[in-house]
């Protein structure tokens, strides 16, 4: 028998519904130079794992199964490969490693290059830190470096009470912008406490009916689902800018954006440190909360993919990974 340390992890043989999931052991990685091995407490759980469980999402990047889903981590650096100088042995750190590549985050230990975390923010526990980077990350980085969002302007959140979403509204508050989001009724509380200036439930009510003169529109629900992407066109002042976010923006919406004198462009997020950093920092100063909707045991990954297919949940999902 091997010597070799292993270590629990989720993964998936084929394709399917959150039954493909299951737990099994594996080798333990170790880090190359520039690296370090970090002992995942929690994992956060986001709609880009059960996508591409289904074989949309990043499989085509991570191409035919067996695979690992799973991006977001929080946990304690174990050991540092060579040249690594930003973290050491025993730091508490959070990330989104390797994103849109295989992180393997549901598991007891992922290996990446050490810019790609952050030290964890001294306010959270390794639950809601896991439940930060990749949410909070899309949100931070279609607000600032795809909308250039800038203070007085306005901007329309859609999904506002999710994972993504409600860091949305945190953050465009906090670059000084006039808040609006879709959201059911009974979240329209929580959401303005959060800095959400106006709300609209799209259950009751047509939002390109209700809302005007938006200078971005952050679109996390698509053109998939009501054309929401589209619809969200005449919302927008001449001039205005749409991020399409989960299912990009097609040449048609282009086009369409183009002939009102408006600007559209998809998105991806991609691992940022630095970001994190400053993101940590606007937590522990109480500029922005994390909410967790629920935190369950890592064995339990393909129902934590259940409750998060439903697309009912406030704030994120978290499997807890250390025992």
């Amino acid at each position: 028998m091997s010597n070799e340390p292993t270590m629990r992890t989720i993964t998936q043989d084929s394709l399917g519904g959150p039954e493909v999931l299951y737990l099994t052991q594996v080798a333990r990685p170790a880090p190359l130079p520039t690296e370090v091995l970090v002992r995942v407490h929690s994992a956060g759980v986001n709609p880009v794992d059960w996508k591409t469980r289904q074989g949309g999402g990043m499989a085509q990047v991570l191409g035919d199964p067996p695979f690992r889903v799973g991006w977001d981590v929080s946990g304690v650096v174990e050991e540092v490969g060579f040249g690594v100088h930003t973290v050491g042995v025993g730091d508490e750190v959070y990330g989104m490693p390797w994103f849109p590549r295989q992180a393997g985050a549901y598991g007891e230990y992922v290996t990446a290059p050490s810019r790609q975390f952050a030290r964890k923010p001294t306010t959270l526990d390794h639950d809601h830190a896991a439940a930060v980077p990749l949410a909070a990350l899309t949100a931070w980085q279609s607000l600032v470096d795809a909308a250039h969002v800038e203070a007085g302007q306005r901007v329309l959140i859609h999904a506002a009470a999710g994972g993504v979403g409600h860091f949305a509204v945190q953050f465009a508050k906090h670059l000084g912008a006039q808040v609006i989001g879709t959201a059911r009724t009974a979240k329209h509380d929580w959401l303005r406490s959060l800095g959400a200036d106006e709300l609209v439930d799209y259950t009751k009510e047509r939002f390109e009916e209700a809302v005007r003169d938006v200078d971005v529109v952050i679109d996390l629900v698509g053109d998939e689902h009501e054309e929401t992407s589209t619809r969200s066109l005449r919302t927008l002042r001449r001039g205005g800018t749409l991020i399409a976010v989960p299912s990009g923006a097609s040449p048609g919406l282009m086009e369409k954006a183009s002939a009102r004198g408006l600007r559209a462009s998809g998105f991806l997020v991609e691992p940022d440190g630095a970001a994190l950093t400053r993101i940590g920092d606007l937590i522990d100063q109480g500029a922005v909360s994390v909410e967790v909707e629920d935190v369950l045991p890592l064995a339990e990954a393909g129902e934590a993919h259940r409750r998060g297919e439903e697309g009912r949940t406030r704030g994120k999902l978290v499997l807890r990974v250390a025992s």
